[in-house]
C-alpha cells in the first residue's frame, strides 16, 4: 500500500489542504501546532473511522459543523480513493455516512456502511485497525514503547499480534469445554431415563399390548355406532315424516275450518239470494200490475180520443196536429158566429132606421108602407134565423170546446201514461234481468256449496286417517334410539380418548427411550470427546512455546537485518539477541549481554526503530502473507538531540532503508528532514495550516 494524496477539510487547523506523498522517505516538517500530526490522525480516521479516544473532538476544526478526509492510495497496480466525513449532531460529533465512499479506479465499490468499507479495505491491503495502529503507525513517543515495556506485558502484546494468544485462549476455552462435557456426562449418568431404560422398555411393551386390545374394542364400537346411527337415522326419518304429516293434517284442519266457514258463508249467501229473488219477483208482480193499470188507462184515453173523433193509431205529432184542428174549427165557428151577429146588428139598425123613416138604409130611396112592412118583416125573419144560427153556433162552439178539453186532457194523459209505461217496461226488463242474474248467482252458490261439501268430506276423511298415537310412538322410539346412540358414541369417544392417551403415552415412552438411547450414545461420544479434548489441550500447551521460539528466531534475524541495513557498516556492529519474552538484548564483542537501558540514546533509537521494523515485517508476513510496505512515524526523534548526532544517524538510517516502499515521518526537526527524499513544509497563518513542497 502506498499513500498518494491526502485531502483535509476542516480538520483541526486545516481549512482545506491537499498533501501529496511519493514513494520512498517522505517528511512533513513544521513548527509546533502547524498541523503535522493532524495529517496522520486524518489518515487513521479515513482508513478506519474510529476515534483514538471517546470522541472525534480532536479532529473537527473549532467552529465547523462538518469535516471530510480523502485518502488516495495504490495497491497492486490499482488506485483507490477512500472518503470519510464528520458531522455535528446536537452536542456530539459523529460520522457523516452519506460521505462514506470507497472507489477503485473511479468505480464505487462500497459506500455508507462502515462494515462494508472495512471489509473491502482489509481485502485490498490486509490491514485492520489493530495491525495498523500497532505496526504501521508509530505514534508520537511510542517508538521505544515496546523496548521500555515489562517483559510479561511485551510478551502478551506480541503474542496477540502474532496470534499466539489464540492458542492460550484456545487452551483455556478447551478446558471450559472439557469441564462442560464432563458435567454433561455426569448428568447423563444420573438421568432417570438412562438408569431406568429397561423399565421404560417394559412399560412400552405393556402400553403397546393395551393399545392393541383397545384397537379391537374400538373397531367393534365403531360397528355398533354405525348400526345405532342407522337406527337413529331411520327413526328420525320416520319421526320427521310423521311430523311433516302432522303439519299437513294441521294445515288440512285449518283448511277444513276455512271450508266450513266458506260453506256457512255460502249458505248465508244462498239464503240471501233467495230472499232477493223472492223480493225481485214481488217487485216484478207489482210492476206488472202497474203495467196492466197503465195499459187500461191508456186504452181509456185512446177511447176518449176516438170518441172525440181523433184517429189514435198515429204518432203523437199527428195526434197533436189533429188536436190543433179543434182550434181551427173553433175559430171558424166563432168567425161564423161573429159574422152572423154583425149581420144581426146591421139588420137591427136597418129595422130601427126603417121604423123611424121610410127610406132604404142602403140606397136611401123612399119606401112605401107595404114594402117597408114587408121589408121589416123579412129583416126580422132573417134576424130570427140569425138568432137561431148564433144559438146553434154557440152550442157547437161549447160542444167543440168540451170535446177539445176532453181530447187535450186525454192526449196529455196518454203522453204521460205512455212515458210511464215505457219506463215501467224498461224497469220490468231490468228487474227481469236482475232476477235472472240473481237466479244464476244463487245456482252458482248452490254449486259452490255442493263442491265445498265434497271437499269437506274428503278433508275429513284424510284427517281421520292420521293417528296421533303413531307420532307419539315414533317420538318415544326416536328418544330410545338416540339414547342408545349417545351411549355407544360416548363409549366410543371414551375409548378414542383412551387411545389418544395411550398413543401419547406410547409417544412419550418411545421418546424417552429414544432420548435415553441418544443420551447413552451421547455419553459415549462425550467420553471420547473428553479424551480428545485432553489430548488437544496438551497439544496447545506444548505448541505455543514452540511457535514462540520460532517467531523469536525469525524476529532476531529480521531485527538484525534491519539494524544492519540502518547502520550500513558505518557504525560499530550491534549483535541483537531476543529471548522468549521478545525482549531484545545487545551482545557485546566479548559475548556479554547488554540490556537496552545500558545503550546510548542513538543506539537505543536505532535498536527501537529496527525492532519495530523487524516486528512489523514479521507480523505482516504472518498475518497478511507480504511484508511491511508503508510506515508512518510521528515525531520519531523524541528524546534525540543533534549535538550527539543521533537525529542525523536516525534520519540517515531511514533514508538508506529501502525494504519499505513508503515511509512518512512527521517531525519538527529540520535536520531530520534533510535526509528525506520528499519534504513537505507546514506553516500556520491566521490559525490555518498552509502546505508547500520543498522537494
Amino acid at each position: 500500500m502506498k499513500i498518494e494524496i491526502v485531502q483535509l477539510e476542516n480538520i483541526r487547523s486545516h481549512l482545506k489542504s491537499t498533501v501529496p506523498f511519493a514513494r520512498g522517505f517522505n517528511c512533513l516538517v513544521g513548527g509546533v501546532g502547524t498541523g503535522k500530526s493532524s495529517v496522520l490522525y486524518a489518515v487513521d480516521f479515513a482508513l478506519f473511522g474510529e476515534p483514538l479516544g471517546r470522541s472525534f473532538e480532536y479532529l473537527l476544526r473549532e467552529g465547523a459543523d462538518s469535516a471530510k478526509v480523502t485518502v488516495q492510495f495504490s495497491q497492486n497496480g490499482r488506485t483507490y480513493k477512500l472518503i470519510r466525513g464528520l458531522k455535528t449532531r446536537g452536542k456530539g460529533i459523529g460520522q457523516d455516512f452519506e460521505e462514506l465512499k470507497l472507489f477503485e479506479d473511479e468505480t464505487l465499490i462500497a459506500s455508507m456502511k462502515t462494515d462494508a468499507i472495512a471489509e473491502q479495505f482489509k481485502a485490498i491491503t490486509g490491514l485492520d485497525k489493530d495491525l495498523y495502529r500497532e505496526i504501521v503507525w508509530v505514534r508520537q513517543e511510542h517508538l521505544k514503547e515496546l523496548l521500555d515495556a515489562a517483559p510479561r506485558d511485551r510478551q502478551r502484546r506480541l503474542d496477540e499480534l502474532f496470534g499466539l494468544s489464540d492458542y492460550e485462549m484456545a487452551w483455556s476455552n478447551i478446558a471450559a469445554y472439557k469441564r462442560d462435557y464432563e458435567t454433561e456426562r455426569r448428568v447423563y449418568e444420573k438421568d432417570p431415563d438412562v438408569v431406568g431404560l429397561e423399565k421404560l422398555s417394559g412399560e412400552y411393551n405393556r402400553v403397546t399390548e393395551e393399545f392393541t386390545l383397545l384397537e379391537m374394542e374400538l373397531r367393534d364400537s365403531v360397528g355398533k355406532l354405525a348400526s345405532a346411527k342407522r337406527e337413529l337415522e331411520d327413526s328420525e326419518a320416520k319421526l320427521k315424516k310423521l311430523e311433516e304429516k302432522k303439519v299437513r293434517i294441521e294445515e288440512l284442519k285449518r283448511k277444513e275450518a276455512e271450508i266450513q266457514a266458506n260453506i256457512s258463508s255460502t249458505v248465508d249467501a244462498v239464503a240471501s239470494l233467495n230472499q232477493r229473488v223472492e223480493g225481485k219477483k214481488t217487485v216484478i208482480d207489482n210492476l206488472r200490475q202497474r203495467q196492466n193499470s197503465l195499459e187500461f188507462q191508456v186504452a181509456a184515453c185512446k177511447r176518449t180520443l176516438e170518441d172525440s173523433g181523433v184517429a189514435i193509431n198515429q204518432p203523437f205529432e199527428a195526434l197533436r196536429a189533429q188536436l190543433a184542428a179543434f182550434d181551427e174549427k173553433l175559430s171558424s165557428l166563432r168567425a161564423e158566429q161573429e159574422a152572423t151577429m154583425q149581420n144581426l146588428r146591421a139588420d137591427r139598425k136597418r129595422t130601427e132606421s126603417l121604423s123611424m123613416e121610410s127610406r132604404c138604409p142602403l140606397c136611401l130611396q123612399s119606401l112605401d108602407g107595404e114594402y117597408k112592412a114587408g121589408l121589416m118583416e123579412r129583416i126580422q125573419q132573417e134576424n130570427a134565423d140569425r138568432q137561431n144560427t148564433i144559438k146553434q153556433l154557440q152550442g157547437e162552439i161549447e160542444k167543440m170546446q168540451r170535446t177539445k178539453l176532453v181530447a187535450n186532457e186525454a192526449f196529455s194523459n196518454l203522453q204521460t201514461l205512455t212515458t210511464r209505461a215505457e219506463d215501467l217496461r224498461t224497469r220490468l226488463s231490468e228487474e227481469g234481468k236482475n232476477l235472472g242474474d240473481l237466479a244464476v248467482e244463487a245456482e252458482g252458490k248452490r254449486q259452490v256449496e255442493a263442491e265445498l261439501g265434497g271437499q269437506l268430506e274428503a278433508l275429513r276423511f284424510e284427517i281421520g286417517r292420521f293417528e296421533m298415537s303413531d307420532l307419539e310412538t315414533a317420538r318415544v322410539q326416536r328418544e330410545q334410539v338416540f339414547t342408545q346412540y349417545y351411549r355407544v358414541e360416548a363409549d366410543l369417544r371414551t375409548k378414542e380418548n383412551r387411545k389418544k392417551d395411550l398413543m401419547t403415552r406410547l409417544d412419550e415412552v418411545k421418546e424417552r427411550i429414544d432420548h435415553a438411547q441418544e443420551k447413552l450414545e451421547r455419553m459415549q461420544k462425550i467420553s471420547r470427546t473428553v479424551e480428545v479434548l485432553g489430548a488437544i489441550r496438551d497439544a496447545y500447551r506444548s505448541i505455543q512455546p514452540k511457535l514462540r521460539s520460532e517467531f523469536v528466531k525469525v524476529l532476531r534475524n529480521f531485527v538484525q537485518q534491519v539494524l544492519d541495513s540502518l547502520v550500513g557498516g558505518e557504525a560499530p556492529l550491534l549483535n541483537v539477541v531476543v529471548d522468549e519474552s521478545y525482549t531484545p538484548y545487545v551482545k557485546s564483542e566479548s559475548g556479554a549481554d547488554r540490556d537496552v537501558t545500558n545503550l546510548s540514546g542513538g543506539e537505543r533509537t536505532l535498536l527501537a526503530f529496527a525492532y519495530r521494523l523487524g516486528l512489523g515485517q514479521l507480523i505482516m508476513q504472518s498475518r497478511t502473507g507480504h511484508g511491511l510496505s508503508i510506515l508512518l512515524l510521528d515525531e520519531p526523534t523524541e528524546s534525540l538531540g543533534r549535538e550527539d548526532g543521533s537525529i542525523d544517524r536516525l534520519a540517515e538510517a531511514i533514508s538508506r532503508f529501502k525494504a519499505i516502499e513508503q515511509i512518512i515521518a512527521v517531525t519538527h526537526s529540520e535536520a531530520f528532514a534533510e535526509k528525506a527524499e520528499h519534504v513537505i513544509i507546514l506553516e500556520k497563518e491566521a490559525g490555518i495550516s498552509k502546505i508547500s513542497l520543498e522537494r
